[in-house]
This record gives structure tokens, C-alpha cells and sequence, in this order.
């Protein structure tokens, strides 16, 4: 049996909705206002330094992803 190609088909939809940041296309480019607003509330409620405005897209995202965890969410 052969694998589908076309997502939408994909019996298992979360397969295919996360991508490591480190794959990302946009990764490179600067982290969003939304991702520095939500990483300056994660780092104010973990007691940490606020993040430093020159993160990437993938970098904010694994910081954001490592103050979840931190904070059990």
C-alpha cells in the first residue's frame, strides 16, 4: 500500500501540522511582534530575562516551547 501524498488525506491530521523550527522556511527571518509579546509575558512569569530582540522565528519558538515546559503548560 502506498503512502498518500496529499495531506488533507492524511488519516493521522497532526502528522503533518508541527514542524521542527529548525526546518521552517521563515526561520532565519526575525521573530514576529506576537512571538516577542508572548515570550516577554512567558519570561516575566518564570522570574527570566526578557528575550533579546535579535531571536529568530525558530529560536523564539524553542524559547517559548522551553519556558512552557518550565512553567507546566
Amino acid at each position: 500500500m502506498s503512502e498518500n501524498p496529499n495531506p488533507k488525506l492524511d488519516p493521522n491530521p497532526a502528522s503533518n501540522t508541527e514542524k521542527d523550527p529548525d526546518d521552517w522556511v521563515t526561520g532565519e527571518e526575525p521573530m514576529t511582534g506576537a512571538q516577542a509579546s508572548y515570550l516577554t509575558t512567558l519570561s516575566e512569569k518564570a522570574k527570566q530575562n526578557p528575550p533579546p530582540p535579535e531571536l529568530t522565528k525558530a529560536e523564539a519558538s524553542k524559547r517559548i516551547d522551553e519556558l512552557k515546559r518550565t512553567l507546566g503548560r
